[in-house]
């Protein structure tokens, strides 16, 4: 298994399901040694399951079977000595760090004036603090490994315009890109480089759920996904109505690789058009 990113070793959030396992298995596939963690479970505010155990067992089975180098361990983002722990047990078992994805979030909705405060509240710690505490224990590792490295952090389109009942969400992903831009400049110095990924929809469970179908029709009390269908589409203005997973993991490749060396303190829109609206 040889290719752009042999050598290195990653440390990413939120591997078990979704974007994070396409990353996982897309830089392992590259080379990279995964140092991976989840939470493995549902959010309360979060109305869709999360991942489980099991889930995380079978990235780090389906990585091992394709001849990579893996460890993972439960954790949560918000939970600042269990992230040292689980990159402290990468770097020993793999001796180095250069890449971190902080990749780990949820989604959920309302109104800003009508929203509760566990909902805004746990927003805030999983999609920003919960961000800033993944670099606050990998990127001391990074620094000590002395290779240099690279950083993406995951925003959104919600981090660089409205979008409607996701308010708390747009405020966490607009933060997403000020802590990479900051991190950028912090980080320059040991070569470091930090950018930002804003997707607009990912065919993913946090889009194909009941509130963001809601979102998309709000005239319906109930929206299925064929209702909502057309608003994805008309939302870009590439007519598709979402992107894939691979997608998004070719663009954080090219910045994590030699191929984007240059390249610090930028947000990536991988949107379909839909920044330019």
């Amino acid at each position: 298994m040889t290719g752009r990113l042999e050598g290195k070793v990653a440390f990413i959030t939120g591997v078990a399901k979704g974007q994070g396992r396409n990353h996982a298995i897309r830089l392992a596939r590259e080379g990279a040694a995964i140092i991976g963690v989840d939470t493995c479970k549902s959010v309360d505010t979060v109305p869709y399951e999360g991942s489980t155990p099991a889930d995380l067992d079978s990235l780090a089975q389906e990585i091992e079977q394709a001849g990579g180098q893996v460890l993972v361990r439960e954790a949560d983002v918000r939970d600042l000595p269990a992230l040292q722990g689980a990159v402290a047990d990468g770097v020993k078992q793999f001796g180095r760090l250069d890449i971190v994805l902080a990749n780990a979030g949820i989604v959920s909705y309302g109104e800003l004036v009508d929203l509760d405060e566990e909902t805004w509240q746990t927003m805030i710690d999983v999609n920003l603090t919960g961000v800033w505490k993944t670099i606050r224990a990998a990127a001391p590792e990074v620094i000590k490994s002395g290779n240099g490295g690279a950083i993406v952090l995951t925003s959104s389109t919600a981090g660089l315009k409205a979008l409607h009942t996701l308010g708390h969400y747009v405020a966490a992903k607009h933060g997403v890109i000020g802590l990479a831009r900051n991190l950028a400049n912090e980080l320059a110095p040991h070569r470091i480089r930090v950018n930002a990924v804003a997707p607009t929809n990912v065919d993913t469970v946090m889009l194909k759920n009941p509130g963001v179908y809601k979102m998309f029709r709000p005239d319906l009390d109930a929206p299925s996904a064929e209702d909502a269908h057309s608003g994805f589409v008309e939302h870009h203005l590439i007519k598709e109505p979402w992107i894939e997973k691979d997608d998004v993991s070719d663009a954080i490749l090219y910045l994590v690789s030699d191929t984007g060396r240059y390249i610090t303190g930028t947000t990536l829109s991988i949107d379909l058009g839909l920044g330019a609206k």
